[in-house]
């Protein structure tokens, strides 16, 4: 019986025992499991600290026009200026009363300016009353007080993103430039408890549980934004258990780090919203621009509620390819934001019944002027080196001018169409280069017939015979060289024979001699034959040297032709080289650059001119007013007859067999270089004047032309030159020629021949005697 009794304890031990093998086995697993998951979560914390704390994402560089500086008297018109806030995205209303709104009628303009950093500080937001009157800004004014202003300027225009992670692009926005009400859009439908919960909220998943099956369809999702955010940043896309789990845990450390307002604003930027090409859209700040074409601070309610609407599935709810699921879904959060009073039933009647108001897909307001963008990347690169955009969140203030640059694509898109239809020359082709002369900013480039084609840049990389377009340049060294607007020089037939024998005998477009000319007139008619022996006296070595100097920078065949235009030069290169004209003498390098600011604010280029005389001026003035009579009654005068009681300057341009078409032009501001021709190097049967020249003058009728105020430098006089060998002479006793010229090679004044006769009292009777003799004979 007590031998029973002991077996019966010994077996109401080994439970005991085995229970406890399997408590302290659990625990073990739980100690081992516990240490595994802490040093994963220490892995985990060290990722969201290097994310979170380090650079989140790389931020594209931003490049902006150049800010539309206004002033009363300014070559500025009415629809100019509309142009301008279109591409600005302004929004037009009865009374502008937030930042990117205007008004507008006839002759005036009121804009509600948006605030911006500039590159030389940041501007509030201001309100100004504009004034026209024809082509011009008459006026500005402030329309709060109506006190006249004397200087404002605009935002500039955003051109484009340069984006070196090509897979995503944002715009990055903080956290006080969203709208509250997106703010709280997004809260009220993807996390109620944001501001509550610790990165993960159980209560969150059941109540969406409820609110979908109540509505039949999903509503609301479990998921919190801190693990929406965890997900977007760190893991992939992938639905599994592990892939939630990670999810979780890395949402703890994310909420146990950050406070709610920066995990927020990281939300707010990292979301994915939509796919432009194959770049996925991230950000609200980005989407903003990319479904509406405006800044994020200044969405209405309807548009905020889409971009809610989104989050839940940008391509589901689509609202360019599913308008009414898109319109269905923006129409729900309006109600729920109504529901709990962050709307009122007013603005929630109103914005629901408004349609989606959409820009037209992948125009973004940006992008648009890829043959200047291409300028301004090959300037990136020579100035700064190929690593430089790799900066974060550079902003590239540019010199471009949004309304030279519409200008000059309407001239192009315009005028090539005519121009194909003349010459039944489907496949005719064109580019423009625009400049700011005085500054040596390039304003405009247009790089082909079709201005938004992002391919070949003809006015960068088409380099072709120039033609006549030479002529300005050597007539400018020869007037360096002894010369004078007035020298007589020889047309007549010429033979030139070159080292292996070869015989070129130059001739005249019209076939024509005319024995001599004035060298004014033989620039202003594009004469050859007075050229080219006009260029072999000043010598073909001074003459390379001079296109050298004023700005030519590839290698010159020393070639007699070359007094001819068989140089081949950009539109580009024939710009920069007609800036030192322009300049009367001043070579400076083109810059598509102003400045530069890096992701804080702090300037980190600067441009500032830097010009070197390499032509004296009183040279480069006397070039620039004979350009003035190419114009005035040479080869360009369809322009003195478009535009009356206007100075301009400028040259045309065509080479053998009509093959290109070019014209370099200038008024008091601007200076535009255009070629017209055919990429296989054909003949279109266009000269400079009839191809070229047309392209320019229909750029003057939108872009208006201010007349050239021609100022002589010190040394410059008027003089008159005999139309008989071009020497200085008395206009009182030949035909002369009054023409500015340079004092100090002017020879002296020839005086009347023959001369009159003069006579003196005689000295002696042998002199009295001829003298009487003299009287006799003259009065008979």
């Amino acid at each position: 019986m007590a031998k029973q009794t002991r077996t019966q304890k010994k077996s109401k031990k080994k439970p005991v025992r085995k229970n406890r093998f399997w408590w302290g086995l659990l625990l073990k697993l739980t100690l081992v499991f516990a240490v595994i998951m802490g040093i994963f979560g220490i892995y985990l914390d060290s990722q969201v600290r290097e994310r979170f704390d380090g650079q989140k994402w790389a931020l594209p560089a931003l490049v902006y026009s150049r800010p539309l500086e206004l002033f009363p008297g300014q070559k500025l018109s009415h629809a100019q200026m509309l142009r301008e806030l279109q591409l600005l995205n302004y929004r037009k209303v009865a009374s502008p009363s937030r930042p990117g709104e205007y008004s507008a009628n006839n002759s005036s303009i009121e804009i509600h300016r948006r605030p911006f950093n500039f590159s030389d500080g940041p501007e509030d937001a201001r309100q100004i009353g504009l004034t026209f009157s024809g082509q011009r800004l008459q006026a500005i004014k402030n329309p709060t007080n109506g006190r006249e202003l004397g200087y404002a300027r605009m935002d500039p225009v955003l051109l484009d993103r340069l984006n070196v992670e090509k897979r995503e692009d944002r715009l990055l926005v903080r956290l006080d430039q969203v709208p509250e009400l997106l703010k709280t859009a997004l809260i009220t439908v993807e996390d109620r408890d944001f501001y509550s919960h610790d990165g993960v909220s159980p209560m969150a998943i059941l109540r969406a549980l409820v609110v979908n099956v109540k509505a039949g369809r999903t509503v609301q999702g479990g998921s919190t934004l801190t693990q929406q955010l965890a997900k977007n940043l760190f893991l992939t896309q992938d639905r599994s258990l592990w892939r939630k789990i990670q999810e979780a845990y890395m949402a703890l450390i994310i909420d146990f780090r950050y406070d709610k307002d920066e995990i927020l604003e990281a939300y707010l930027n990292e979301v994915y919203l939509g796919q432009n090409g194959g770049q996925g859209v991230y950000g609200f700040g980005l989407a903003s621009y990319f479904y509406f074409g405006l800044p994020l601070n200044e969405l209405n309610a309807d548009q905020i509620a889409l971009m809610v609407a989104l989050v839940k599935g940008p391509s589901y709810y689509d609202p360019w390819r599913n308008t009414e699921r898109a319109r269905e879904r923006r129409d729900l959060v309006l109600r729920l934001l109504a529901n709990d009073g962050h709307i009122s039933r007013a603005i929630y009647e109103q914005a629901s019944e408004t349609p989606l108001q959409l820009i037209e897909r992948g125009r973004m307001g940006y992008g648009r002027t890829p043959a200047f963008m291409g300028m301004l990347r090959q300037e990136l690169q020579e100035r700064f080196g190929s690593d430089f955009l790799r900066q974060n969140g550079l902003k590239i203030f540019s010199s471009l001018d949004p309304i030279a640059q519409h200008s000059a694509e309407q001239a192009i898109i315009e005028q090539v169409k005519q121009l194909r239809a003349n010459t039944k020359k489907p496949d005719l082709e064109a580019a423009m280069v625009v400049t700011n002369w005085r500054k040596g900013e390039v304003s405009a480039v247009v790089g082909g017939a079709d201005p938004s084609f992002a391919g070949f840049n003809r006015a960068l990389s088409a380099r072709r015979a120039i033609g006549s377009l030479i002529k300005p340049p050597v007539y400018a060294e020869a007037l360096a060289n002894g010369f004078t607007l007035g020298s007589a020089i020889k047309d007549q037939p010429i033979s030139l024979r070159s080292e292996g024998g070869q015989v070129w005998k130059p001739n005249n477009y019209d076939r024509q001699f005319r024995g001599q000319v004035m060298l004014v007139d033989a620039l202003a008619k594009s004469l050859n034959v007075p050229t080219v022996n006009l260029g072999m006296a000043v010598g073909l070595d001074n003459v390379i040297k001079g296109l050298q100097r004023m700005g030519v920078r590839q290698p010159i065949p020393a070639y007699p032709s070359l007094m001819l235009g068989t140089l081949e030069l950009t539109p580009l290169e024939v710009n920069q080289l007609y800036l030192t004209l322009a300049n009367q003498g001043l070579y400076q390098p083109l810059t598509s650059i102003r400045a530069i600011q890096d992701e804080q604010g702090e300037i980190l280029y600067q441009h500032t001119a830097k010009a070197t005389q390499v032509l004296e001026p009183e040279a480069g003035y006397l070039a620039l007013y004979a350009m003035t009579r190419v114009v005035g009654g040479g080869t360009a005068a369809h322009l003195a007859a478009r535009f009356p009681n206007r100075v301009m300057a400028g040259k045309t341009g065509t080479t053998n067999d009509l093959r290109d078409a070019w014209y370099a032009g200038l008024d008091n501001e601007e200076l535009a270089s255009v070629w017209v021709g055919l990429d296989n190097n054909a003949s279109t049967g266009l000269t400079g004047s009839s191809g070229a020249l047309r392209v320019y003058s229909r750029y003057l009728d939108s872009r208006g032309v201010d007349s050239l105020e021609l100022k002589a430098p010190p040394g410059i006089e008027q003089a008159n030159f005999a139309y008989s060998d071009g020497q200085p002479a008395d206009p009182r006793c030949e035909q002369t020629r009054l023409l500015p010229a340079k004092s100090a090679s002017l020879p002296p004044v020839r005086g009347c021949q023959p001369a009159e006769p003069t006579y003196n009292l005689p000295k002696t009777g042998e002199q009295v005697g001829d003298w009487l003799k003299d009287i006799f004979n003259f009065a008979r």
